[in-house]
C-alpha cells in the first residue's frame, strides 16, 4: 500500500472504533474490536475486520452491523474528509480462532512427546 493509503486506512480504524464506541450502544452487537482496515488503491472500498468478545454472537453481530452500515459510512463522511467515502465492507477476523486452534495443536504434540519420551524411559 501507499503512505496515503496507509494513513486513511488508520483514520478509518481509528473513526469506525470511535463509531462503534460511542455512537452504537446495540446490545446485539457485543463488545467489538476493529482490527483492522484495507483499502483499495483508488480508496474506493475500506474492508473493516473486527472481533467480537464473544464467539458465540458474532454472526449476529456482522448482520446487524450489515444492517447500519449506511449509518456508519455517514458518520465516518462527518469525521473524516475525503473526496470519496469509501464504501464500507466488514469481516469478522478470526485471527484469534487461528491461533488458539495453533496452540491446541502445539499442546496436543508436546503432550504426546513427553508421553512417548516417558515411555521410553521406562523401558516399555
Amino acid at each position: 500500500m501507499s503512505l496515503r493509503t496507509d494513513k486513511v486506512a488508520r483514520l478509518i480504524k481509528e473513526e469506525v472504533s470511535r463509531i462503534f464506541l460511542h455512537k452504537l450502544q446495540d446490545p446485539v452487537l457485543g463488545f467489538i474490536t476493529i482490527t483492522d482496515v484495507k483499502l483499495t488503491p483508488d480508496l474506493k472500498i475500506a474492508k473493516i475486520y473486527f472481533s467480537v468478545f464473544q464467539k458465540e454472537g458474532r454472526n449476529a453481530s456482522l448482520e446487524k452491523i450489515n444492517e447500519i452500515k449506511g449509518l456508519i459510512r455517514s458518520e465516518l463522511a462527518h469525521k473524516i474528509k475525503l473526496r470519496f467515502t469509501p464504501d464500507l465492507h466488514f469481516y469478522i477476523d478470526d485471527t484469534t480462532d487461528y491461533v488458539e486452534k495453533m496452540e491446541n495443536l502445539f499442546k496436543k504434540i508436546h503432550k504426546e512427546d513427553n508421553l512417548a519420551g516417558h515411555d521410553n524411559q521406562t523401558g516399555e
